[in-house]
């Protein structure tokens, strides 16, 4: 099995993930020069000129390849597209919904195309469009979750196509990455564990808020909606739940979480933001620069598996 540092061109098997108002174009830069491939993410960005203006950016901050997550959802999901593929991006990666239509473009100006799937359903529908490989997320991640745990689903997307499968949601640390690669995965995605890099932009309050998370600090709103997202307890999430359970209207909850990734970033505002975090949360513990986080990943399998063969 070609392992994705080979199949991508970079030093470890990892993709950081396309997490929305964090990942511009400096933390991709820096986490692809740590020995990953870092993405843009597209999701706090509605212009297709400012997204042409950050790989623009990036290519200035390294030499390392990189990728764009694109959210499908986006208004300008089309505009995007395109320029995704002008500007001969290395990776994009693909989230909340199917990227079917975009796969010729992209594949014609040379872009591998990696989506993002919480079912194998999708997995194999997307091979036949066209797909590289699939990033397998499971109901672990931070951010907008499926229903299936990475552990059930990776094995199953493994057995439903032939082409490279990365394992996401719930990696942390080496025996999570070994666990990935023993179910068939030829890489990660990791996103949660790099918000306490040093690099990662997100404010203080934010990372510190994770540093002292446990192991159950993390909660699932918006389910009652279709519209899941994991992120740390705190007012903002008990009132949304309570809202949910009172059965208020789409309105009134979008209401109460309007704006609320946007003030965790960028204001630190740790009541009422949305401090998103997968449930790998709890094993965070300090602040690292990323290529120290990337070697104790890629060191910690390592002793992990050889362990196990003795």
């Amino acid at each position: 099995m070609q392992m994705l540092n080979e199949m991508l061109g970079i030093e470890f098997p990892f993709i950081q993930g396309g997490m929305a108002n964090i990942a511009d174009a400096h933390f991709a830069a820096a986490c692809s020069q740590a020995g990953g491939l870092g993405v843009i993410a597209t999701g706090g960005i509605f212009e297709a000129q400012k997204l042409q203006e950050q790989i623009r950016l990036c290519r200035t901050l390294t030499d390392k390849p990189f990728g764009v997550n694109l959210m499908l959802m986006n208004p300008c999901a089309e505009e995007m597209a395109r320029v995704i593929a002008e500007e001969k991006v290395a990776v994009v990666t693909t989230g909340a919904g199917n990227p079917g239509k975009y796969i010729g473009m992209w594949k014609e100006a040379g872009v591998k195309v990696i989506p993002v799937v919480a079912a194998s359903i999708l997995a194999r529908r997307l091979e036949k469009e066209g797909a590289d490989a699939i990033i397998a997320e499971g109901t672990e991640s931070g951010g907008h979750v499926g229903e299936m745990t990475t552990m059930a689903l990776v094995p199953q997307v493994v057995d439903s196509v032939r082409i490279p499968v990365i394992a996401a949601g719930g990696i942390a640390d080496g025996r999570q990455l070994a666990a990935a690669f023993m179910l068939g995965a030829c890489g990660v995605q990791v996103g949660t564990c790099l918000l306490v890099s040093k690099e990662c932009p997100i404010h203080e309050n934010y990372k510190l808020a994770l540093l002292k998370a446990k192991d159950s600090d993390t909660v699932v709103t918006g389910r009652s909606v279709g519209g899941p997202v994991r992120a740390l307890k705190n007012k903002m999430t008990r009132r949304y739940l309570t809202l949910e359970k009172e059965g208020a209207s789409l309105e009134e909850l979008e209401k109460c979480a309007l704006g609320g990734l946007r003030r965790a970033v960028f204001e630190g505002d740790v009541e009422t933001g949305s401090l998103m975090a997968g449930q790998v949360a709890g094993m965070l513990q300090k602040i690292r620069p990323v290529r120290e986080i990337f070697e104790d990943l890629y060191m910690g399998q390592k002793k992990v598996l050889e362990a196990h063969r003795g």
